[in-house]
Parts: C-alpha cells; sequence; structure tokens
C-alpha cells in the first residue's frame, strides 16, 4: 500500500473522461483523479481509495482505509471526529 489519505467514493461526476470522482476525505467531499487506477480497476459509490496528491493510487477495502489511517495517526495526524 502506498503513504496516501484513504476516502470513500461519494460518486462519479460527469465529463472529465470519466476520470473523476467525488470523494469523502475526513468528512469533506473532494474531487479525485482515478485515472492512474491500474487498467481494469473501476470504482463507484461506496468503494474506498487511497489517495496521493489529488490521485487516486490504489483501491482497498475498509480495513485497507483504516490501515492507511492509523498509519498517517502514528505520524502524529490525528483522527478526524
Amino acid at each position: 500500500m502506498c503513504l496516501g489519505i484513504p476516502g470513500q467514493v461519494v460518486r462519479m461526476l460527469e465529463g472529465y473522461g470519466d476520470q473523476l470522482a467525488l470523494v469523502d476525505v475526513a468528512g469533506e467531499n473532494r474531487k479525485v483523479n482515478i485515472g492512474m487506477l491500474a487498467d481494469g480497476v473501476t470504482v463507484g459509490p461506496g468503494d474506498w481509495i487511497v489517495i496521493h496528491m489529488g490521485f487516486a493510487m490504489e483501491k482497498v477495502d475498509k480495513a485497507g482505509a483504516d490501515s492507511a489511517m492509523a498509519g498517517l495517526e502514528m505520524m502524529g495526524r490525528p483522527r478526524p471526529e
């Protein structure tokens, strides 16, 4: 797993070559480019991804998202409430 921030896909955004998703990141919606995911990897509402610099780097399950957040917490970033 890469170092990044986990987020949950809220919905896909129209246009943009079908490469933008609206993602809930720690309670705030962000536009994230999913174009760098491996070929054949698809995402949709409810899916978890790991984000680095505005790009989805990896699709993960809830446990993977929790693990990514735990890694950030170990480096001093508090979990959002």
